[in-house]
């Protein structure tokens, strides 16, 4: 057994640049000491382990952000980015002030995003999701704001997707963030890992309540289902994820009696739902050819086309879990340009 986790960890160093194998592997580390075989959590741990930033009201790199309270009820945070022209501290704009904004004369992209972590690690403060939205502001012209929703186990379904879903509504009562001469909102929802699952149930919510998404943009997005997956059997522990992380963190999330054949887990499974007829947004799905649940990504993409929904499908067969967290490959340099051209191609 020693000699063929050997194998993996060489196998994965050959085809992973050294950053990224040294990023994940220590997320990977840091993520077993903090499950507990119960299906706790060192949430106290993990917190003070999990590498932040503050938000930064003065421009850095053209970008500046500050954190905002967009739900009192539950304490549900966003840290809201925007670009600004310059980096003079003469530019830092107060908070209340960005916020009582007018709408912008041009159409202006809001990306609603979700970070990753399995629903139940990092925060929207956390540094490579900072790192990311910053990215996004400056490949779309526009505003990012990164939900720090609830984690599991302390809060399971469905409250990850309540708080997706408080975000929206949040963007939508708020002028600054409308855009054009028809002063509206031009949102998408976005989202890696758990994050990408989140932005696909608030998404269906969104078109059966009948408000408008521009595109869902969704990056090794989390799906699961009771059967096992000829990926998930070939990739087990191949390259940073096993099974049995990611039966831990389904377990953890969804309800006390609910298998991985749950919608939230499976949405096109034997218990889920088809979107067919919805007016459903347009999707950018992002796929890591070397990531275990890849099969579980393409299924997903082939549901929406079946539904007759309008699919982007770019599946990057030699690239792992987080490549897009570090720009040290081809596959991110051209996965942010595909973000960049999905947003401008439906901004309007």
């Amino acid at each position: 057994m020693a000699g063929s986790d050997e194998v993996n960890r060489n196998e994965c160093k050959t085809v992973v640049p050294l950053h990224t194998w040294v990023l994940i592997s220590n997320f990977k580390v840091s993520y077993h000491m903090l499950r507990r075989p119960d299906g706790t959590f060192e949430r106290d741990l993990a917190e003070y382990m999990d590498r932040r930033v503050p938000a930064n009201p003065r421009p850095v790199e053209g970008v500046s952000s500050f954190d905002h309270v967009i739900d009192h009820s539950v304490g549900l945070e966003a840290r809201i980015y925007r670009a600004v022209a310059g980096n003079a501290a003469a530019l830092t704009l107060p908070i209340l002030e960005f916020l009582g904004g007018a709408p912008s004369p041009e159409p202006l992209p809001v990306i609603i995003f979700f970070h990753g972590g399995s629903f139940a690690h990092s925060a929207s403060s956390t540094t490579i999701y900072d790192n990311l939205c910053r990215q996004f502001v400056k490949l779309s012209k526009g505003v990012v704001v990164s939900v720090n929703y609830r984690r599991a186990p302390e809060h399971r379904y469905p409250c990850a997707y309540d708080d997706g879903w408080a975000a929206l509504k949040w963007a939508q009562a708020q002028p600054f963030l409308r855009s054009g001469s028809d002063a509206r909102l031009r949102v998408f929802l976005a989202g890696d890992s758990s994050g990408g699952n989140i932005a696909h149930h608030v998404a269906v919510r969104a078109a059966e309540e009948g408000i408008k998404i521009h595109g869902n943009i969704l990056l090794n997005a989390m799906f699961g289902g009771v059967e096992r997956t000829e990926s998930e059997r070939r990739l087990d522990g191949k390259y940073f994820v096993t099974l049995q992380d990611r039966d831990w963190y389904w377990k953890a999330y969804l309800p006390e009696d609910a298998d991985r054949d749950h919608p939230a887990c499976n949405p096109f499974g034997p218990n889920g739902r088809r979107l067919r007829g919805l007016p459903f947004a347009k999707s950018l799905i992002i796929v890591s050819g070397l990531d275990l649940t890849c099969d579980r990504q393409l299924g997903y993409a082939e549901g929406l086309r079946e539904d007759g929904h309008d699919v982007k499908l770019v599946h990057r067969e030699k690239a792992t879990i987080g490549f897009y967290l570090l720009s040290n490959t081809d596959h991110y340099h051209e996965v942010m340009e595909e973000i960049a051209e999905f947003v401008r191609a439906n901004l309007l």
